[in-house]
């Protein structure tokens, strides 16, 4: 076989794989939807659960899932933003540096399962926290943190040396130019580890049910008080989210209307994705030709 046969007999070969994965993953999307967007209404997506009586919706768990979501980068942004700067732009080859980026990778590999249970002993039995927003977040911190890190890193290695070169050239400092020039040119890769690592998040539910709880207490959107255990905003109040609600609802089968509640959930969960991945991408991109000039 020449080589140019082998050629087109291996692209075809990818083309085909490829294929088949898209088809896939439209047919399972399709599925999800077809299934769940017939049971979603404004009533549904704003009336609290119900555990043994139909017509439940799933307006707190909504709620808490992207409250939870908001927390968790709060906490995790900044540190992986830090780290992945440190260790892109400052940090020297040595045995520290080998150790960190170990260690990145390590907690990268564990199962959610186990960080769930992480969360439960140090930050829901030991601090005492219980179970609450915030065990739950500082669990998707240690969750979040290596995939956020590592795609920092690598947004910024990204960019071109001269753009550095550049920067220095002009007689701005090391640090100037990673903010002013750097950053701005790496923005979108780092969107998009951050779109990835808010759609882990959104969706995680293993890592949930041992830290932020399984019951949705009724929320008083009136009250501001952040020690309130019925204020929205406070982070130390039980938090069943949108993903958790799903696998309690499969699993326990309390509602009369259970599958038609798991449908429309999942559903929603699907469309909440694929607008923040959506929208955050056009943000990235209009934020890119706003800082590069572009």
């Amino acid at each position: 076989m020449d080589a140019k046969k082998a050629d087109r007999l291996a692209t075809g070969i990818l083309y085909t794989v490829s294929g088949i994965i898209v088809l896939i993953l439209a047919a399972l999307l399709s599925y999800i939807l077809l299934r769940g967007v017939p049971h979603i209404s404004w009533d549904f997506l704003t009336k609290p659960s119900k555990a043994y009586q139909a017509g439940g919706g799933i307006g707190i768990q909504l709620f808490n899932s992207i409250y939870l979501l908001f927390i968790t980068m709060l906490i995790s942004l900044p540190i992986s933003l830090g780290a992945g700067i440190y260790l892109s732009e400052y940090a020297k080859k040595n045995w520290l540096t080998d150790v960190i980026r170990t260690s990145i990778e390590i907690l990268s590999s564990l199962p959610s399962v186990v960080v769930g249970l992480f969360g439960f002993l140090i930050f829901v039995v030991q601090i005492g926290y219980g179970f609450s927003i915030i065990s739950g977040a500082l669990a998707l911190t240690f969750f979040n943190l290596p995939l956020l890190t590592r795609n920092v890193e690598e947004s910024l290695k990204a960019v071109h040396y001269t753009q550095r070169e550049a920067g220095l050239a002009l007689g701005l400092s090391r640090w100037e130019t990673v903010k002013k020039v750097i950053i701005p040119e790496a923005m979108p890769g780092i969107l998009t580890g951050v779109i990835l690592s808010s759609g882990r998040i959104f969706g995680e539910a293993a890592a949930l049910i041992y830290t932020a709880g399984q019951s949705a207490p009724a929320l008083d959107f009136s009250n501001w008080n952040p020690l309130s255990v019925s204020s929205p905003i406070s982070i130390f109040r039980q938090a069943e989210t949108l993903a958790v609600h799903i696998w309690k609802v499969n699993t326990e089968g309390t509602m009369p209307d259970g599958p038609a509640v798991s449908a429309g959930a999942s559903a929603v969960l699907i469309i909440v994705v694929l607008l923040f991945n959506f929208g955050a991408r056009f943000i990235g991109n209009r934020l890119h030709k706003k800082l590069t000039s572009a």
